[in-house]
C-alpha cells in the first residue's frame, strides 16, 4: 500500500525499527516537517503574496523565529519582519469613534500571542501522518509488524496516536491497536525506570564500581519520552 502519502511515514518508522537511537517516530516526522517548512518560509515561499499575507496575519512564535533565526538567511527573515511589523503598526494603533481605549491593540496583540504560521502549517500535516500510521495498521500487513518493532512512543504522541486510532478504527480492531501500541510504551517505561534508578544509585559510593550499563543517558531519554524530542536544530538532525 505505498503511496506518496504514505512513504515519509513509513521510512520514519523503518528508521526506529532498524536504529532504536531514532527514537520516537512521530518526533522524526514533527522535526522532519518542521525543517521544511522553515526552509520553505525563508526561501521559496517567502515571496508568495498569499503566504506573506498569512504570515504577516500569524507572525510566528519565539521557538520559530529562534530556529529562522540560527538558519543563516537574516535577509529573509528581514524581509518577512519588514511587512509583518509595517501591518502590526496599523493594526495596534488605538483610536477610532467606535473604539475603546486599548481594545485595538489587546485584541490585535492577543491573536498574536496565540498564532503561528509555522506550527499551523505543522499541526495541518502532522495530524494527517499521524492518521496515515493507522491507516496503515489496518490496512497493510506489512505495517503492523513495523508499529511493534518501534523502541517507543513518546507519551504526548502516543495519547495522539490513541486518540486518532480511536477516533478512525471500529470498535472490533480498536482494542489490538491500542495493545500493540500499549506494549510497546508499557515495556519502554519500565526499562527506562530501571535505567533511572540505577542512575541514581551510580552516585552512591556503594555502586562506584558497578558498570553504567545502559543509564548514562537515561536522564535525557526520560526527558524525550515524558515530553517528546521536538524543534531539533537542523544541523543535529538524523
Amino acid at each position: 500500500m505505498e503511496q506518496i502519502y504514505t512513504i515519509p511515514v513509513n521510512e520514519a518508522f523503518e528508521a526506529s525499527a532498524a536504529d532504536k537511537s531514532c527514537g520516537c517516530p512521530f518526533c522524526a516526522l514533527y522535526n522532519k516537517l518542521e525543517n521544511d517548512e522553515l526552509e520553505l518560509i525563508l526561501g521559496a515561499s517567502m515571496m508568495e503574496p498569499d503566504v506573506r499575507i498569512k504570515t504577516n496575519k500569524e507572525g510566528f512564535c519565539r521557538t520559530h523565529y529562534d530556529m529562522m533565526f540560527v538558519m543563516k538567511n537574516r535577509l529573509g527573515m528581514a524581509l518577512t519582519l519588514e511587512s509583518h511589523i509595517a501591518e502590526l503598526k496599523k493594526d495596534i494603533k488605538d483610536g477610532g469613534l467606535f473604539s475603546a481605549p486599548g481594545a485595538k491593540p489587546t485584541a490585535r496583540i492577543g491573536e498574536l500571542e496565540s498564532s503561528c504560521y509555522v506550527c499551523g502549517r505543522i499541526e495541518f500535516n502532522f495530524l494527517h501522518m499521524i492518521e496515515t500510521a493507522v491507516l496503515l495498521w489496518e490496512r497493510d500487513e506489512a505495517f503492523a509488524p513495523k508499529l511493534r518493532a518501534q523502541p517507543y512512543f513518546c507519551l504526548p504522541h502516543y495519547r495522539r496516536l490513541l486518540a486518532v486510532a480511536k477516533d478512525r478504527l471500529s470498535k472490533k480492531t480498536f482494542p489490538q491497536f491500542e495493545k500493540d501500541c500499549a506494549t510497546i510504551v508499557d515495556r519502554y517505561i519500565e526499562e527506562l525506570g530501571e535505567d533511572i534508578s540505577w542512575f541514581c544509585k551510580k552516585f552512591d559510593y556503594r555502586y562506584d564500581e558497578e558498570p553504567w550499563y545502559n543509564s548514562k543517558d537515561s536522564v535525557e531519554r526520560a526527558i524525550k519520552f515524558l515530553r517528546s524530542d521536538l524543534h531539533v536544530p537542523p544541523k543535529t538532525k538524523k
